[in-house]
């Protein structure tokens, strides 16, 4: 054991990682492959789920390829983007476009059958996030979908059929799309009725870090392997972000800095409330209850694309660095993909308030990253609030924190110390400790010792007290423009292209 590797595939939703880690939980190689995003209409955010399978192994042939000892590799696991669904027929290939956790078409939906049942049963209230009402979407707009639909599941679900035949995939995963009994830990009926899906579509459920099958031998030797690897049930990126990142104690959240930002904590027991949504966790019988705003690193990239400036990660962070923390009373509500908790509003916008002459594309950038920060704390606030957990520290991962100047405001702002986990692809390591949990200790009941095996370092950023009181004074302007503009998002929901209403 002390020689073996794993093999982490990471299908998040810019990009498909396959990454080699060591028993230590080092990253020893890694591959890439990009994924492309369909915007057929505002709001709309679709992917070809074929492109999942066709990165996924370009990935994995590249990265195995470049080994001294392809052989040392003794198994592999998944994390992967959440609450994104693929339709598929008889012989397994996607009928239409999967639609992804950032689409925002569904907002009427949500108002028909978003209640409070459904948050208790499925520990998610109603947001944009949640498969069940896509689905729901479906079933009144392309009826034919569902009805005709084989098989309906996630990102794994789609990843494992291929890697082993079988059509499975774990709670951790599963339960994301909305239509699961979380306390009980399988279907509910209830919520497969609203989303119109059928309970023999959906996948087997196992539990994170067991055995889901071995790789057929077709597939084995596309890859260059030279046996027969076992596959082990994944998580959500999500969840793989806090085990990769060992934020396991009751005054430890992990904060996820990614295309979204994600932030959780674990917990034994199952609990809902409006300040965060509630996860099945990866080691069975626990729960996550984790806080999401759909823009984060999605602002950046949008800016970018938009304003075509900064295009070098240290060309940004030099030129946010040379703004002063609050960027000259510039505030941004960073709704770009409505907004979650604890507001929970589909129709929410973003918006940015308080612009002068000074302003330059720079004051901008600075106050949408000022504006997640502002929402980070609100959510913290809520967390503290609602579970009692004395949260003192946040493990930051993902690629917003190859950002220094992002991850001191994001400090700044909370009043938190962040401890910057030194291992860029946090996901796919939480996927490597399941897949270590599995080969050392058994499966399931070893991912609290697979952690520990593999638990990497950290850097310390503290807040700066020089900024707390500035920071302190816009919080207090920030946290009251939703209330002041809530009542202007649905007078502009109907203005899109031509008029009508996607979200």
């Amino acid at each position: 054991m002390a020689d073996s590797l794993v093999l982490a595939v990471d299908c998040s939703t810019t990009a498909v990682k396959a990454i080699v880690f060591d028993g230590s939980g080092r990253s020893v190689a890694g591959a890439r492959r990009p994924l492309s995003m369909l915007r057929p209409q505002p709001g709309f955010h679709e992917q070809d789920a074929a492109q999942w399978w066709r990165a996924t192994v370009g990935a994995m042939a590249e990265v195995i390829a470049s080994l001294d000892r392809p052989a040392d590799i003794r198994a592999i696991s998944i994390s992967h983007q959440r609450e994104s669904f693929v339709c598929l027929d008889a012989d397994g290939r996607p009928t239409r476009p999967a639609i992804l956790w950032v689409d925002t078409r569904a907002a009427d939906q949500i108002a028909q059958f978003g209640s409070p049942r459904v948050a208790q049963v499925s520990g998610k209230p109603p947001d944009v996030t949640p498969a069940i009402y896509k689905m729901a979407w479906l079933r009144q707009h392309e009826p034919a979908t569902l009805r005709d639909a084989v098989q309906v599941g996630d990102v794994q679900a789609f990843l494992v059929q291929r890697f082993t035949g079988r059509w499975a995939t774990s709670h951790g995963s599963a339960d994301a799309l909305g239509l699961f009994d979380l306390a009980r830990l399988t279907w509910d009926d209830e919520l497969l009725a609203v989303a119109g899906v059928r309970r023999n579509q959906l996948p087997e459920l196992v539990p994170s870090g067991d055995l889901l099958g071995q790789l057929t031998a077709e597939l084995t030797r596309q890859l260059g392997l030279p046996a027969p690897i076992p596959l082990v049930a994944g998580t959500g990126d999500g969840q793989a972000a806090g085990l990769g990142a060992d934020a396991g104690g009751s005054s430890v959240a992990y904060l996820n800095l990614g295309t979204s930002m994600v932030m959780g904590v674990a917990s034994d027991h199952y609990l809902t409330d409006a300040a965060f949504r509630t996860l099945a966790g990866p080691v069975h019988g626990t729960f996550v209850l984790e806080t999401l705003l759909n823009s984060a690193g999605y602002l950046v990239e949008w800016f970018r694309a938009q304003f075509g400036l900064f295009p070098d990660n240290h060309e940004l962070n030099d030129a946010v660095a040379a703004v002063p923390a609050g960027a000259d009373g510039l505030l941004t509500l960073p709704y770009w993909n409505a907004v979650q908790p604890p507001h929970w509003d589909p129709l929410a916008r973003g918006a940015t308030v308080g612009w002068h002459g000074g302003h330059t594309p720079a004051h901008f950038l600075r106050s949408m990253l000022e504006g997640v920060a502002f929402e980070a704390e609100l959510h913290l606030a809520g967390l503290v609030r609602a579970t009692g957990m004395p949260i003192t520290s946040l493990h930051a991962v993902g690629g917003g924190t190859r950002s220094d100047v992002w991850v001191q405001i994001m400090a700044d702002v909370t009043g938190r110390t962040l401890q910057v986990e030194s291992e860029d692809e946090v996901s796919a390591k939480g996927a490597a400790v399941l897949a270590r949990a599995y080969l050392a200790y058994g499966g399931n009941a070893g991912i609290s010792r697979a952690v520990r095996d593999m638990a990497g370092a950290h850097v310390a950023v503290e807040p700066d007290p020089s900024a707390a009181e500035t920071f302190r004074r816009l919080s207090a302007v920030h946290h009251e423009l939703y209330e002041r503009l809530r009542p202007i998002f649905p007078r502009l929901a109907g203005e899109r292209a031509g008029g009508s209403r996607y979200e």
